[in-house]
């Protein structure tokens, strides 16, 4: 296989490839290097990429086959977003005010290192992951690999431009108001936003408080549940814990899950937002899809709860916070700054005060599940917007931007749902197009179960941007 045909194979392919000696783990990671120094000048996916540690790493992966080892990610390549401690390296959060190196692996860093996977850089986030756009004065614009005048989104913008370019199979990102869910919406990919407290956040207590969740963006359902099934469990400090699931991750991913009713809704959950044409024509086919799978698909009006006073508060607070651990504050980006000073007029106790409120809003939103299994909407609003989306706007300007992005995704982080992105083809600009399914809380499960269908039904992996493509060997 060239290149291209091995880093497409995803991480289950990856993964069962170096454990049927069908490649090594180090010609594996060498193949990821390669693509990455081909393509990432042009992507602007990677902050930093550990090559030689990651080769390594590999050597010490390779040696281990050799002695029987069969963990589930032995000898897979995964990128991490820099928002995640690894030893030995900065935690950038995007930004240039950070200079300390990590002196250990953040939980989910060492749960994928414990299950064989081999960590090959940190990739690119806006500062702190404020906005849905990758875009930093440290580290310039990050690029869609299906057109690279566009954006990928955000937060975890450059994690989808490495998975959906091939560099690697998987990347983890992190989701505190659509930030997984947004860049796979705007990449391609498959990406779910977990249950709060399923994955652990560690050595942090949480992420953004109550908003925060960390996963990956894969290409398929099948590789975020094998992820999935690697980093869910609580750990030491985390401040939530989600319930078990009933089954496996990769369990529901391969298992049908019967005849479900599914609401559906094309109305966005932040008020005075219209979403596009195309965005809603998704969904419409989506909903034909799901009625042919066997499933009650039925329209209804969600009800939701403005979310706003309990979102803004722990946005606000999660900034304030992470702000304070920086060793240079004076190289803080201007919007930056602008939210550290809007952050500090609010009393400390306004975050919990904002947590309660969410927790009884949650209360409401969740309503919606009486009368359905799965709620289904538009992943986004607006299309994928030319890269220079922040240019020469501050911190309210960058929020007013950041509203169609963010229009169906942020609820679910104030109540703490599962929610996923999955790709419903491409709009006419060429670019992917998603809808966004919505599960009962510590309900994972039937997400991926239904998503698993969908993929079936309409597979969308084998379809790669020919940016990608031209990359050959």
């Amino acid at each position: 296989m060239d290149d291209s045909e091995l880093l497409f194979l995803g991480v289950a392919g990856q993964a069962e490839a170096v454990r049927a000696g069908k490649v090594t783990a180090r010609a594996l990671t060498e193949a990821a290097l390669r693509r990455t120094e081909r393509l990432d000048g042009e992507l602007g996916a990677y902050r930093v990429v550990l090559a030689r540690q990651a080769l390594a790493e590999a050597d010490v992966r390779d040696a281990a086959r050799t002695t029987g080892d069969d963990r589930p990610l032995l000898g897979v390549p995964i990128a991490v977003k820099d928002e995640l401690d690894v030893a030995g390296e900065v935690t950038t959060f995007g930004g240039a005010a950070h200079r300390t190196p990590a002196g250990a692996d953040a939980e989910a860093v060492r749960r994928l290192r414990e299950a064989g996977a081999v960590i090959v850089g940190k990739t690119t986030m806006p500062e702190f992951g404020q906005w849905p756009f990758t875009e930093s004065a440290a580290h310039g614009y990050t690029r869609n690999p299906w057109d690279t005048t566009r954006t990928t989104g955000g937060s975890s913008g450059g994690s989808a431009a490495a998975v959906a370019a091939g560099l690697v199979g998987a990347a983890l990102g992190g989701d505190g108001g659509g930030s997984i869910r947004i860049p796979a919406a705007c990449c391609g990919l498959f990406g779910l936003k977990p249950q709060r407290g399923r994955v652990p956040t560690a050595p942090n207590p949480h992420l953004w408080y109550a908003l925060g969740t960390l996963g990956p963006l894969t290409r398929t359902v099948l590789d975020s549940a094998l992820i999935y099934d690697v980093l869910a469990g609580p750990a030491a400090g985390d401040r939530w814990a989600a319930r078990p699931t009933p089954t496996s991750f990769v369990r529901a991913a391969t298992t049908e899950p019967g005849r479900l009713r599914i609401g559906w809704s094309a109305k966005p959950a932040t008020p005075g937002v219209r979403p596009h044409p195309e965005h809603v024509a998704a969904l419409r086919e989506t909903v034909g899809a799901l009625r042919e799978l066997g499933h009650d698909v039925r329209e209804i009006d969600p009800g939701y709860p403005d979310t706003t006073a309990a979102f803004l508060p722990q946005f606000y607070g999660g900034v304030r916070a992470e702000a304070r651990t920086v060793d240079r504050p004076e190289l803080l980006e201007r919007r930056t700054r602008q939210t550290v000073r809007v952050a500090a007029l609010a009393p400390e106790g306004s975050v919990e005060w904002a947590i309660r409120a969410g927790e009884r809003m949650a209360v409401r939103a969740n309503r919606i599940f009486d009368r359905c299994d799965l709620l289904l909407t538009p992943t986004l609003a607006d299309r994928p917007r030319r890269v220079g989306a922040l240019d020469g706007l501050g911190m309210a300007g960058a929020m007013l931007r950041s509203r169609p992005m963010v229009a169906y995704t942020a609820l679910w982080n104030v109540t703490g749902n599962p929610a996923a992105s999955v790709p419903a083809g491409f709009g006419t600009d060429g670019l992917p197009l998603a809808v966004q399914l919505v599960g009962r809380q510590h309900d994972e499960t039937t997400i991926i179960q239904v998503a698993a269908q969908l993929e079936s039904a309409r597979p969308w992996a084998e379809r790669v941007p020919d940016l990608a493509r031209q990359a050959g060997t």
